[in-house]
């Protein structure tokens, strides 16, 4: 069967009806036209578009439960949160918002600001007016940097005049934005990111969306692939409930597990792919969750609040999240790495630190329970979103090269939507195209819609 890109439209429909696999290590099929490696956004999305094509595929997930980076845990806490990504963006393109309306998920804006803190009290108007033109000026001068020639660190670029808004300026355009301090993060890769304003969240989490969309595809958990054997005509994969014969494999895992060598690949993936995903390596991002009971920090629901700091030893707080009594205290960059590796103790023993600085000792105090996420110690994933290294920006699109008939997928792939969920999910539709193209069961005809990275480019700010 040879299906059209407009016959997708119609396909898609049909994938609601076909029945589930929830394979897991004992029950893998032998042989499928294509292999998709990874559960995630990226992985979800391709094996949807190649069911839509009537083909035969399977995921095969490392992890216990769907959703790769975008996981909502509703049991350590009374409200769910999502433990890794958090948001979507660009609603009038996004098809995961169509989706997630249609599976009966309920989406919303998100917070349209943040608020400011300054010691123990609130930034005044004109002080707030003064942090959001010092991060506009650093912001410019990134975006001015972008379209030079050579690339740079970004902060190499930055404005000398900062004052005391230098660190804030830092942590939101780094640590907060791509999981890296400034000085490890290209210019360029910054600066071509796409505008994420408009951020849309799902009420009932990130990663239930992703499981609910996933919910109808072949998935196997628990099922760790070894060995990758490939070729211009055929693949097969190794996984501990045995071999599995295919024509073509996506594979949608993080840069760092690509890199860690903990799939082997025979022959070799080429060293120019390599050598391009070290250049994207994960940033570090984490969540230390706080349940403070009677709202003893006097915020509003769903309020985002940062301080003003000189220094990446910092945090942003995402306050009482959905009207419940829990709070995300968010670390990240070098800071968050080594805060990270220390554990769950010391990470809880800084956000109470954090709170006292900021509301006093009685306000963390409050604090009855606390959790806390360590992404770059998770095996399967080793990090949180990829970010170019200073020079690293052309990498994006040397990994979305196809490698005989091995595609890669994932955020680190999407030239102006990494980090994202949103660019992971349109980067598992691309690499499925080309897939289906690869084994002869796609025919292109003229695009009659564009696609997120397309019909919406950055603009660059004025």
């Amino acid at each position: 069967m040879t299906i059209t890109r407009r016959g997708f439209l119609v396909a898609s429909a049909a994938v609601a009806a076909m029945p589930v696999l929830r394979a897991n290590a004992a029950s893998l099929p032998r042989e499928v036209d294509i292999v998709v490696i990874g559960a995630g956004a990226a992985g979800i999305a391709a094996a949807r578009r190649i069911m839509a094509s009537g083909r035969k595929v399977v995921v095969v997930e490392a992890a216990s439960q769907i959703g790769g980076r975008c996981i909502t845990d509703s049991m350590t806490f009374d409200t769910p949160f999502d433990r890794g990504a958090r948001w979507m963006h660009n609603p009038d393109t996004n098809p995961m918002i169509r989706l997630a309306r249609s599976a009966g998920l309920d989406v919303l804006p998100a917070p349209s600001g943040q608020k400011m803190r300054i010691g123990r009290r609130n930034a005044r108007a004109g002080e707030t007016e003064q942090f959001l033109a010092a991060l506009v000026r650093a912001n410019r001068a990134i975006d001015e940097a972008a379209r030079g020639k050579l690339d740079t660190s970004c902060a190499s670029v930055l404005p000398k005049d900062l004052g005391d808004w230098a660190g804030a300026a830092e942590f939101m355009l780094g640590a907060s934005f791509a999981g890296k301090d400034l000085k490890e993060l290209s210019a360029i890769d910054k600066g071509r990111a796409q505008d994420r304003n408009a951020a849309i969240a799902c009420r009932q989490g990130l990663g239930t969306l992703i499981t609910k969309l996933g919910e109808q595809a072949p998935v196997a958990l628990s099922s760790p692939v070894s060995r990758v054997a490939w070729s211009n005509r055929d693949v097969s994969v190794e996984t501990p409930a045995g071999r599995i014969a295919a024509r073509a494999i996506i594979v949608t895992v993080s840069t760092n597990v690509l890199t860690s060598g903990a799939i082997k690949f025979t022959p070799d993936i080429p060293k120019r792919t390599l050598d391009a995903a070290s250049k994207l390596g994960l940033g570090s991002y984490d969540r230390i969750m706080l349940q403070l009971p009677g709202n003893p920090l006097g915020l509003s629901r769903d309020d985002i609040l940062i301080e003003q700091s000189n220094s990446t030893r910092t945090a942003l707080m995402f306050a009482n999240i959905g009207g419940s009594s829990l709070c995300s205290i968010d670390v990240g960059g070098t800071f968050g790495r080594e805060l990270s590796e220390q554990g769950e103790k010391a990470m809880a023993a800084f956000a109470r630190e954090w709170i006292t600085k900021l509301f006093g000792s009685e306000a963390a105090a409050a604090v009855q329970k606390t959790s806390a996420t360590r992404w770059n110690a998770s095996p399967y994933v080793m990090g949180a979103m990829s970010a170019a290294s200073p020079g690293g920006q052309l990498s994006r699109k040397i990994l979305a090269e196809p490698i005989g008939n091995v595609f890669l997928a994932g955020e680190a792939t999407h030239e102006t939507l990494w980090g994202t969920v949103d660019g992971a999910w349109e980067s598992g539709e691309r690499a499925a195209d080309a897939a289906l193209r690869k084994i002869g069961a796609l025919k292109d005809e003229p695009a009659d819609m564009p696609t997120q990275s397309t019909k919406k480019r950055r603009v660059p700010r004025k």
